[in-house]
């Protein structure tokens, strides 16, 4: 069946809203659920105002930030405005505006749910745990269809507007510059709180996790809002721009030889598909009679994928589709399945790894941390070998369709591993409301049989967490190898118009690429180690702030009634110091990549993405899987084996969590975005970079 290119489009529109609709019913049933403790929702009220003057604050910050880079894309992208038509300038930089506000409000939008929704939870928990795992997992909800809802009408309307790859690049690195920003501060802040409350409160004091004499409980709670809800919102926005953006300026440049649209029709058609499956998948998503989260947060997940690809076969079939590009968007969304099973069996308390290490903190921290190092290395070989896998199966599937078509192949399988990012969204948001409502029962002294329903809650989010962070890697990392065709798409493009030679790829004995290739492997690392050592300076000042307030509050300590710690100086301190540290991290991974550009031209810059992309994607793996391993071996004995808690095997697991804590919720997450920003700044620098450089 032959059908416009306007059908599509307004396919996606019309699924965009309806994604809008399904979060307005979710935050309208999770605000309607019952609250009456008002202890709970005084200590709720503090969380949501410090989340909020967080976000306002950072996004003054990222909002003068954006206005300069707005500014510097007006006057020379995607050439110098002199030189070209201003009119593409104008264009770029506005679709750079709309990504960064989109992306914006990504974060908002999940702060204002998740800050009811963990109240709401902690209440629900009193009535059973298949009540508050709902309210957790549809308030996460509202965030996913919003997220991606916003993500899908914004490429689609940039598309339609312009038809400028330029412009979908420019709405793409929008939202790749602020979430990289949003996350390296929400991850800067929250684990500063964490780190400090646990190691002050637990490690010295031996007082539970959420006690509200702690200073930095507060603190704590705000940060998984700004860090994991708000961060994690802009990053996966990110991410599925970012696929979306990939496999346009590949399939338009493909439907320039005349194939009546093909490739632009199939793209939107899938992604409004995956939304629509991640719809019908949230909507039917319940807890089976066992009552087991972490099973039915992964069913939901297996569910939306079957109907994802039920949907995109008889969509293939309906509409002509190429059946090979169908394959490669279906390998990418099994082995996105694979990876997510792979970070399960080493971060799941179920299996051996976990218990391996819980078992080893009983001898100290030393072996809590050599043993969560050695899991997480070793956790990275099955993602790495599927990432791989799924690669060159599609590049080799689609290869045959004609020239181009293999790479568009990966960019299509990076799709298919994108495609349900709504229910993806979904259960990584459920992780931070429940574990906030933890943290509220605790405080609210609901009882200790809420405290165990809330804590079964936590370790099911802190277990999806890590299969949905290796699927955001995972997808993120064939993202960026479709970048890589991406850049060479714009090469291609430029040097046509130049009368120069086009690039068919990059040989690493080439000295130039070599060069590249060298510094692009660095930067991760060096990325990740400014980001941590932020964290580290910040930590230090938050827990001498806790030292003087045990120390100069009376009665503080011992817990005597009226006495409440100075919360605020907490939250500011994780305040100001993450807004410090945020801004250096990222220029610094794009002021390199602007060097390496024109200093070695674009064969530089193809040996530094292609360092950049396997480096990042090693780092980012075994950060998110140690943290996230040492995290569930800490829950493990705090549930009553090997020692339980307060044993020395709990103090070991906390220090081995802390470590774990700005690995999985700071540099890990931001890695994959980091490594997208350098490989959208290359592709809509790609211009200049052929034409002014000093060797090659």
């Amino acid at each position: 069946m032959e059908l416009s290119e306007n059908v599509f489009f307004i396919l996606a529109i019309l699924v965009s809203l309806l994604s809008f609709g399904v979060a307005a019913f979710f935050y309208h049933w999770v605000k309607s659920r019952h609250s009456s403790n008002k202890r709970i929702e005084e200590i709720g009220n503090h969380i949501k105002k410090g989340s909020n003057t967080f976000l306002a604050r950072e996004y003054g910050v990222l909002g003068r930030f954006a206005g300069v880079v707005a500014l510097l894309i007006l006057v020379f992208l995607p050439q110098p405005i002199w030189m070209g038509s201003p009119n593409e300038n104008v264009l770029m930089a506005v679709s750079y505006i709309l990504g960064t506000a989109l992306s914006a409000l990504a974060g908002k939008v999940g702060i204002q749910v998740a800050t009811i929704a963990n109240v709401k939870a902690a209440e629900a928990a009193t009535k059973g745990i298949k009540p508050s795992f709902l309210v957790g997992f549809r308030g996460g909800s509202v965030m996913g269809m919003a997220v991606v809802g916003s993500s899908l009408l914004g490429v689609t309307l940039v598309y339609m507007i312009t038809k400028d790859s330029s412009a979908v690049l420019g709405f793409s690195f929008g939202a790749s510059s602020l979430a990289l920003f949003a996350k390296a501060g929400g991850g800067i802040f929250t684990k500063t709180a964490d780190i400090s409350a646990d190691l002050v409160g637990k490690v010295e004091l031996g007082i539970p996790e959420d006690d509200p004499r702690n200073p930095a409980v507060i603190a704590d709670n705000v940060g998984d809002n700004v860090g994991d809800v708000a961060g994690m919102g802009a990053d996966l926005f990110d991410s599925n721009v970012a696929s979306m953006s990939a496999a346009l300026v590949m399939g338009m440049a493909l439907d320039r030889t005349g194939n009546a649209m093909q490739n632009t029709k199939m793209i939107f058609c899938y992604a409004a598909l995956g939304l629509l499956a991640s719809a019908i998948g949230v909507l039917s998503a319940r807890m089976g009679k066992k009552g087991d989260p972490t099973k039915a947060l992964n069913s939901s997940t297996y569910i939306t994928t079957a109907i994802f690809a039920a949907l995109t076969a008889g969509a293939t079939w309906l509409f002509d589709f190429e059946w090979r590009i169908w394959g490669a968007t279906a390998i990418g969304l099994g082995v996105g399945l694979i990876i997510g099973i792979a970070s399960d069996y080493f971060t799941n308390d179920n299996k051996n790894p976990v218990r391996h290490v819980a078992k080893a903190s009983k001898s100290g921290p030393a072996f809590t941390i050599l043993s969560g190092i050695s899991y997480g290395f070793l956790s990275v070989l099955p993602s790495m070998i599927g990432i791989g896998v799924s690669a060159l199966l599609a590049y080799n599937i689609c290869a045959p369709i004609g020239a181009g078509y293999a790479m568009f192949g990966i960019a299509m399988a990076a799709m298919g591993m994108l495609s349900i990012v709504g229910m993806i969204i979904s259960n990584d948001a459920y992780g931070p409301i429940v574990d906030n409502a933890r943290g509220l029962a605790e405080m609210g002294n609901l009882g200790d049989e809420v405290l165990k329903i809330t804590d079964e809650l936590d370790s099911a989010g802190n277990t999806v967490k890590a299969v949905t962070k290796g699927f955001a890697i995972g997808a993120a990392g064939l993202t960026i190898i479709a970048l890589l065709g991406a850049f060479m798409s714009e090469v291609n493009l430029a040097a046509i118009e130049k009368g120069l030679a086009q690039i068919t790829g990059f040989d690493i004995m080439n000295p130039l690429v070599f060069f590249g290739l060298l510094i692009g492997a660095a930067i991760p690392a060096v990325f990740s180690a400014m980001l941590m050592l932020g964290v580290d300076r910040n930590a230090q000042r938050m827990v001498a702030e806790i030292h003087r307030q045990f120390k100069e509050i009376i009665g503080l300590k011992e817990g005597k009634e009226g006495v409440v710690p100075e919360y605020d100086k907490c939250i500011d301190i994780a305040t100001t110091g993450a807004l410090k540290e945020l801004i250096p991290a990222g220029v610094m991974s794009i002021v390199i990549t602007l060097l390496v550009g024109f200093i070695g031209g674009v064969q530089a810059i193809g040996g530094f993405l292609t360092g950049n992309i396997v480096s990042g994607l090693l780092l980012a793996l075994f950060m998110s899987n140690s943290g996230g391993l040492w995290d569930n071996a800490k829950k493990y004995i705090e549930a009553g084996n090997d020692g339980g808690k307060g044993s020395d095997a709990h103090k070991a697991a906390v220090v081995g969590d802390t470590v774990g804590d700005p690995f999985k919720d700071t540099a890990g997450p931001s890695i994959n975005t980091q490594v997208t920003v350098v490989s959208l700044v290359a592709s809509i620098m790609a211009t200049l970079f052929l034409s002014f450089h000093l060797f090659g």
